[in-house]
């Protein structure tokens, strides 16, 4: 995803804005939903990822699992964070992602434009960036159902 292409710029100028939109996108989840968050390094990708599983009522501290990959936690839905940063395609592709993407659970791709081959076609991504004012631009684009209806539903009736 390009900002270009997105189908909303949602504006966080405080934590509790990006928050929201988590817990917003977390009440819409179910078994199969694919999140991918890219942008820049301290845009707030950990933090939506945590407000994300707090809000899937994931009871473990969530962090980025930079150095593992890929971190596995019950919640209402099981939820599957994976942080791909430092993978090539093809070790990504050994991985096995599929199992997760079309799997009984909600998973969350960090970085995952790296992968970007190996994601479903439908999805829902999110690029976050930190404006010169310090404010979180998060641009948002669903690609495919129900990610379009979300991304519409966003922009019609706000987070």
């Amino acid at each position: 995803m390009n900002k270009t292409s997105a189908q909303l710029v949602y504006r966080a100028g405080r934590l509790e804005d990006t928050q929201r939109l988590a817990a917003r996108l977390a009440g819409l989840a179910a078994p199969g939903t694919v999140i991918v968050l890219d942008g820049d390094l301290g845009a707030g990708k950990t933090a939506f990822s945590q407000a994300f599983a707090k809000a899937l009522a994931v009871k473990e501290q969530v962090n980025s699992p930079t150095f593992t990959i890929i971190k596995e936690y019950a919640g209402r839905l099981p939820f599957y964070h994976m942080d791909v940063y430092r993978l090539s395609l093809e070790e990504a592709d050994e991985l096995g992602l599929d199992d997760y993407f079309f799997g009984d659970g909600v998973t969350l791709v960090e970085w995952g434009s790296l992968i970007e081959e190996l994601l479903p076609d439908s999805r829902i991504h999110l690029y976050m960036e930190v404006a010169e004012s310090g404010e979180r631009q998060i641009y948002i684009y669903g690609q495919g159902e129900p990610y379009r209806a979300w991304s519409a539903d966003l922009k019609e009736n706000g987070v």
